[in-house]
């Protein structure tokens, strides 16, 4: 180690499950790649053993490791039982590294060597910018027609950024402000105004945000690619100007499958920008690879910050619907719980479902019970309802007029609405594995593709996202995110839902002709102790109609208001026969004859 090498202070590195404290120090001369190359000391410990995905995560450690113990230069500790330790110093091309080899992981050096006082290494590298690393989606697969992931990163160790056209000089860590000029004039009769706006912050999360441990993932040939940023930026000539910006990156090998990646990554990474922040889905890209029991093992040997790893447990956490009980059945008076179960199978393949039928056969009451049990509780779940005059900006969002608290003054500020509001609560952290619903109750009496506008696509690729209207964010409907519609199959003044909604829509019918709404009187009956006539006199109603859709539901006579003195009879006349009025209007039928609580208590005699 040379004299220069002093200048930096000496870093500790904990090992994994409690080991001991290594010693080492970033030496002056660069390492691999343009990166800043580490000396850890003579006679530091060394974990013995590697986690199972070592030599896929971090191949080049892997195999760094297999060679110095293979030389003699890590070998078995005396003064550590059971661990190994170096027998000189070794001088690794990063911080990165050396934590890797010693710890037996991947390992992020410039957080995990640390100070006596507990500075993180970053702090005294050039290049590094205040906050904790992040993960970063950059696009190379088709810049300018050619597959730079496959030609120029993976070989090369490195990532790149196509500005052919922006002026040599530009530094890392320069201003958004400084940079919007630079681009406005370099591309000023090249681009767009929103080509350069796109650009200027595509280069300004390259050059200033961007950090030497940020983990870097790209999309190539139907695989996803990741590996960490060793080293700052570079500004340099490239053919046809389509990698002049670079940044020394250490590339897992491999890669992983598109198709079998998380949801939720899926959606991320399908946004269209060449430079996507994945920070929101963090703990998703650092579980890539890992089995559950080096997840576990991650969560254990977290030594100052245990949050940060944890997420990445927490991410794992699996969605899924409760199974139904025979007490909800029961609670719900359905006749069996097998039929629960398959409205519950139906909502996990398809997301949405939709209950349907004629009025009173507890379409809605059905629906908030079950979301309650699927979801947790009533906290998971958010009902709004339909209207002919519903649209886009009430059900997602929009401008909509507000008053400063301090000015009294009007303006009109973007307001999310109530499916923004719940996509927003089911997406935070910590959220992703519980079940949250929307229920949309009279679903068809609103101009459906006016009011879901594009979240039309998302209803059917879940794992996609599109560019909102009015904010111009990229969103994607999250995985965890349930949606229950309620249709009244009498309301004639309403078309029926288009196609397209059916077949995003599982529909579920509740209908007085078949169970469990059939039965679902006679049911609550017996369960409050009451005689039978009025399921008989509700079949027998529902027998003289022959327009199935409007047969009427039971739940006119499931409240208390009917068992009181002539409570029958009152409802019968104000409730259910104004309903078949209304359906035979015009037709010349006498519907207190044919209807009436007399002729039925006639005929059942």
């Amino acid at each position: 180690m040379g004299d220069d090498d002093t200048q930096y202070p000496e870093f500790l590195l904990r090992l994994p499950n409690g080991g001991p404290l290594a010693h080492g120090r970033p030496a002056k001369k660069p390492g691999d790649n343009g990166s800043r190359s580490f000396v850890v000391y003579a006679g530091q410990p060394v974990r013995p053993e590697v986690v199972p995905s070592f030599s896929t995560r971090v191949a080049g450690a892997d195999k760094q490791r297999r060679e110095l113990i293979r030389q003699g230069r890590i070998k078995p500790s005396e003064k550590w039982p059971g661990w190994m330790e170096t027998a000189e110093a070794i001088t690794f091309g990063s911080s990165s590294r050396a934590a890797a080899v010693l710890k037996g992981r991947s390992a992020n050096g410039w957080i995990n060597w640390r100070t006596e006082d507990g500075r993180p290494l970053g702090d005294f590298m050039p290049g590094m910018w205040p906050g904790p690393n992040r993960p970063w989606l950059v696009r190379g697969s088709n810049v300018s027609g050619l597959d730079l992931v496959q030609r120029l990163w993976l070989p090369e160790g490195r990532v790149t950024l196509a500005a052919s056209r922006l002026r040599q000089g530009v530094e890392q860590g320069i201003s958004k402000d400084q940079l919007r000029i630079l681009v406005q004039e370099d591309y000023e009769s090249t681009a767009t105004y929103s080509q350069r706006q796109q650009l200027a912050e595509e280069v300004h999360a390259f050059l200033s945000r961007m950090k030497p441990g940020d983990t870097i993932c790209t999309i190539s040939g139907g695989r996803l690619y990741v590996g960490e940023i060793t080293g700052g930026a570079e500004q340099m000539e490239s053919e046809g100007g389509r990698s002049n910006l670079q940044r020394p990156v250490e590339w897992q090998p491999g890669g992983y499958p598109y198709d079998e990646l998380p949801e939720e990554l899926q959606q991320k990474l399908s946004v269209q920008h060449d430079v996507v922040d994945l920070s929101s889905i963090q703990a998703l890209v650092d579980g890539l690879g890992l089995s559950e029991q080096e997840l576990a093992e991650e969560a254990r040997a977290v030594d100052r910050d245990p949050s940060a790893e944890m997420q990445v447990v927490a991410a794992r956490r699996e969605l899924g619907l409760p199974e139904p009980t025979d007490k909800l059945a029961a609670e719900l008076l359905v006749h069996d719980v097998a039929w629960l179960h398959e409205v519950r199978d139906l909502l996990w393949d398809d997301r949405q479902l939709v209950f349907y039928g004629p009025p009173g056969t507890g379409k809605t009451f059905l629906a908030l019970k079950l979301a309650e049990f699927l979801g947790g509780g009533p906290e998971q779940v958010k009902l709004v309802q339909f209207h002919p005059s519903y649209a886009y900006e009430d059900f997602f969002e929009g401008f909509r007029p507000q008053e400063d608290p301090q000015t009294r003054e009007v303006a009109f500020r973007l307001t999310a609405g109530p499916l923004r509001e719940l996509a927003d609560l089911a997406s935070r952290e910590g959220n992703r594995h519980i079940p949250h619903f929307l229920i949309i109750d009279e679903i068809n009496r609103a101009n459906l593709a006016k009011v879901f506008g594009e979240l039309y696509f998302l209803l059917e690729y879940r794992n996609k996202s599109v560019r909102l209207t009015y904010s111009g964010d990229d969103f994607a409907l999250p995985p965890n995110l349930f949606v229950i519609g309620t249709m009244n199959t009498a309301d004639r003044s309403i078309a029926l839902v288009d196609a397209a909604m059916r077949r995003r829509f599982a529909f579920v019918e509740l209908s007085p002709r078949t169970e469990p709404t059939s039965g679902l009187l006679r049911r609550w009956l017996a369960g409050q102790g009451k005689g039978s006539e009025p399921a008989d006199l509700l079949d027998a109603l529902n027998s003289r109609i022959d327009d199935a859709d409007f047969r009427i539901g039971p739940s006119y006579l499931m409240k208390k208001g009917v068992y009181r003195d002539g409570g029958l009879e009152r409802t019968w006349r104000t409730k259910i026969l104004p309903l078949l009025e209304e359906h035979h209007y015009g037709e010349g039928v006498d519907v207190e004859k044919r209807y009436g609580l007399a002729a039925l208590r006639e005929s059942l005699g």
